[in-house]
């Protein structure tokens, strides 16, 4: 009887001790908390210097240049003239690859001698008078990707050109343009040409 008490009591001991241990043990414990934070990329464009991403629905206004003729008051447009616009555009808060696109059409759909007929992009270093590299347009639409290489991009401009077209396959005859002429006193008409401008983030 006294055996089996002391060996109980050796049992009650150590298991005790091994309770003890257990709890020692798992006081070693350790927590933390911590956040990764990281930059969200940029997408502001700008388009004659307005934020076009703030305004989907944004109205710009391109000033045209008309080719001076000594026959034709400055600054309006006659048969034979030429002419073009700028849509300058400023990526620089831009840090991913993005795609854009420009449907281009005039309003003035009673004159189809009225043609835009091409473009050239012109970097911000360029000057004016130096050299163009014109191409032809299709369908009136314009589309490029610019890729994002871990440099800011920089800005550039899109000229467009357009003519009131006069020759072999010309549309208009003589008196079609000397009603516009007409109405342009009666109306005060005007060449309205629209820019529908897009763009997107390549994924």
């Amino acid at each position: 009887m006294l055996n089996k008490i002391k060996i109980l009591v050796i049992m009650i001991s150590i298991s005790f001790s091994l309770s003890m241990m257990s709890n020692t043990y798992s006081r070693y414990i350790a927590s933390t908390t911590n956040s990764i934070e990281t930059p969200f990329a940029k997408w502001q464009i700008m388009i004659n210097n307005e934020d076009i991403t703030s305004n989907n629905e944004a109205s710009i206004t391109f000033n045209p240049i008309i080719e001076k003729n000594e026959n034709v008051k400055e600054n309006t447009i006659a048969p034979s003239s030429k002419g073009y616009f700028d849509i300058n555009i400023d990526p620089t808060n831009v840090d991913v690859s993005f795609n854009y696109k420009i449907n281009l059409n005039i309003e003035n759909d009673n004159m189809p001698d009225l043609l835009i007929t091409k473009y050239a992009i012109l970097d911000e270093n360029y000057i004016e008078g130096d050299e163009l590299n014109l191409i032809n347009l299709d369908n009136n639409e314009i589309s490029n990707s610019m890729i994002y290489n871990n440099s800011t991009f920089n800005k550039y401009t899109i000229r467009v050109f357009f003519e009131w077209y006069e020759g072999e396959n010309e549309l208009m005859n003589d008196q079609d343009d000397t009603n516009i002429g007409k109405d342009a006193v009666t109306n005060n008409n005007k060449l309205i040409i629209n820019a529908n401008i897009e763009f997107k983030q390549i994924i």
